[in-house]
């Protein structure tokens, strides 16, 4: 076993995943499978998904391994960085795609779609109302990188920088912020 984690026993995921990318190995690709689709959903459950959610994520993961195979150079990045790092942009694309309309701004839509039935308008309206009211309750220092990250589309890096704060301190502020969030809301879902 290595410590970069790229090899396992004698496993080399690099070589499986450059089998899958120039002959679309099914054997290599079930190898890879195997061994991380656990490990990313396990992942993506501690970053705060649900297991369906983090299920669902994980076989996300493992098919863009299997579509983007021939695009991994091991030069740039271990098996296991590249996969997770997938793994990481699926997470945040889909929360970014859930958050995308919230708006810290005016609790009440300032028009309302007509053609949408009245009962559905009410419901997206009265979701809005709480998740701003629960942004509210979280420090503002919380507020400031989930508006930069989720509104602003502003990756952690930039973020970090137009703070000055070090980008853990980004990271962890998000997930904190996330997990309260989703506390603060959980009915809506």
């Amino acid at each position: 076993m290595t410590t970069n984690g790229e090899q396992v026993g004698t496993t080399n995921f690099s070589r499986l995943i450059e089998a899958v990318g120039a002959d679309r190995d099914r054997t290599a690709f079930t190898a890879l499978f195997d061994h991380f689709a656990p490990r990313v959903k396990t992942y993506l459950m501690r970053a705060g998904a649900d297991a369906a959610q983090a299920d669902e994520l994980a076989q996300e993961t493992l098919l863009a391994v299997w579509r983007k195979a021939d695009s991994f150079d091991a030069a740039r990045a271990t098996a296991t960085t590249w996969i997770f790092t997938i793994a990481r942009n699926l997470r945040v694309d889909r929360f970014r795609k859930e958050w995308r309309d919230v708006s810290t701004g005016d609790p009440i839509p300032d028009s309302v779609d007509e053609t949408a039935a009245p009962d559905v308008t009410l419901s997206d309206a009265e979701r809005g109302v709480r998740v701003r009211a629960a942004l509210r309750q979280l420090p503002p220092e919380q507020v400031k990188v989930i508006e930069l990250s989720f509104f602003d589309d502003k990756p952690h890096a930039e973020i970090a920088k137009a703070l000055k704060i070090p980008l853990g301190t980004v990271k962890s502020r998000i997930r904190i912020a996330m997990n309260r969030l989703r506390e603060l809301v959980s009915d809506l879902s």
